[in-house]
């Protein structure tokens, strides 16, 4: 990347990561406050922990679309705008109906799919690939030093330091928004990177694609539930003092993230990704038989800690796999949109997964909630048979400037080109949007390609040496 490129991906990176440390601090110590907060019932406090899961699902997709008008900057401004408030709300609230609103509002600021957005009018198209490594690492990393701060925080300032935090959080974000990161010359449409009204009907309808849909919305329940208990589970069932509970989050993760890796590589590698996500589907649910069957028996550190890095390493490969195997199933041109589906039932999911714990768990208790996420589990192990998944890449080149006014032939002579199983042109024709075959051509092929003249090849019929 050149250094305006740099500057870009590691600014929009960094406000991704503070942003979702804000949201996700609270998941291990939030169920630790429930008797001192005032009207806090196990229903509302599954409420106030999923809430902003429903409101990043309504707003996602309008707030992308939106960008194309009013511009990138703008929305995010207005996004963490929504955060600090939805922050402070928190912090300041008396009881938990104040949280669930300042949680709601947290979640308003949905700035996911503009940020992306973003991205793709600052870093060229070759390198776009490299940036969305960097902003998807960073997710990574921020979920499990924000499982390990969130802890710490409580133990120095309790649940109104945590929300406090957030929103200066959102305040760094703002001014890495407009101190670090560049403005784009130009806002463009990308619709691989962002929904497109027209075409969300039929990409939301593919199979594939609902498939894959179903999972992260049930993969996110399941987080969800799991942490109205997981943490009252370390205090009361284990032993171990809350300011504590950093020391088992962040091994217990480490351990989960390193175990996950074979599966990801061997998946890859062997084109089985969709059989190794299989594996991971029907250990998370063995996963929570045997934390149901830990809850009454007491269990023990070692054994919950085991279980724990059991379901995150499931968690971890599944949140890694899903959303390559969007990318396989989704029309070449219209990545933006499966990815757009796919973020809102993952939003969805988190949202269900806690009103539906809360729900669970004031009826059936502990055990209650994590066998309620097993037959879903079981429901998602058995419709991801059917997946058929087309191993290869996605590609964005940018059409050159001697092909302008010859974009149609570009396409239907690129689409003869062995190895190539899809392409598509940008709205405005800038940009090529492929899918290539596993060994199908690399970027220093197409670029060959591409730089030949219209007329090197007219008449033929998909060769690719001059004529």
């Amino acid at each position: 990347m050149n250094p305006r490129e740099l500057r870009a991906t590691t600014g929009l990176a960094a406000i991704y990561g503070v942003r979702m440390a804000g949201l996700f601090m609270v998941l291990p110590v939030f169920m630790l406050h429930a008797d001192r907060i005032p009207g806090a019932t196990p229903f509302l406090m599954g409420l106030a922990l999923g809430v902003y899961g429903l409101t990043q699902a309504l707003l996602q997709i309008p707030f992308g679309l939106l960008s194309d008008r009013v511009g990138r900057k703008p929305l995010i401004l207005a996004g963490l705008l929504l955060f600090v408030a939805g922050s402070l709300v928190a912090a300041v609230a008396e009881s938990i109906h104040g949280i669930i609103l300042g949680r709601a509002l947290q979640g308003a600021g949905a700035v996911a799919a503009v940020v992306l957005a973003l991205t793709a009018d600052l870093v060229g198209e070759e390198r776009r690939m490299r940036a969305l490594a960097v902003i998807g690492l960073t997710i990574g990393l921020t979920f499990t030093l924000a499982m390990a701060l969130g802890p710490v925080v409580d133990r120095v300032a309790g649940l109104e330091g945590i929300f406090g935090l957030s929103a200066v959080l959102g305040v760094v974000a703002i001014a890495i928004l407009y101190l670090w990161v560049p403005r784009p010359a130009r806002t463009r449409s990308h619709p691989d990177m962002v929904p497109v009204w027209s075409a969300l009907p039929g990409v939301l309808r593919a199979p594939d694609l609902l498939r894959l849909n179903l999972g992260i919305f049930v993969l996110h329940v399941v987080l969800a539930a799991n942490f109205l208990v997981i943490p009252v589970l370390l205090l009361e069932s284990v032993e171990l003092p809350a300011a504590s509970h950093w020391q088992f989050y962040v091994p217990v993760l480490l351990a989960g993230f390193v175990l996950m890796l074979p599966g990801i590589i061997f998946g890859e590698r062997r084109q089985r990704v969709h059989s190794v996500l299989r594996v991971a589907i029907a250990l998370l649910a063995g996963v929570q038989v045997l934390l149901a069957l830990l809850v009454p028996g007491g269990g023990g550190l070692w054994w919950l800690a085991g279980l724990m890095i059991l379901f995150f390493a499931a968690f971890n490969l599944l949140e890694a796999g899903l959303p390559s195997l969007v990318a396989r199933a989704a029309p070449v041109a219209h990545k933006g949109s499966a990815m757009g589906g796919f973020a809102t039932a993952q939003f969805l999911g988190i949202f269900v997964g806690g009103v539906l714990g809360g729900a669970v768990l004031a009826v059936a208790g502990p055990v209650g909630v994590f066998l309620a996420g097993v037959p879903l589990l079981l429901i998602w192990w058995w419709v991801a048979r059917d997946l058929q998944p087309r191993y290869g890449s996605n590609r964005v080149v940018a059409v050159p400037a001697h092909w302008s006014g010859r974009e149609a032939d570009l396409l239907q002579w690129i689409l003869a080109q062995p190895g190539i199983h899809e392409a598509d042109l940008s709205p405005d024709a800038r940009s090529l949007y492929l899918k290539v075959a596993r060994q199908g051509p690399d970027a220093h092929e197409l670029a060959a390609w591409l730089a030949q003249r219209p007329y090197e090849h007219q008449g033929e019929r998909g060769g690719s040496t001059p004529g």
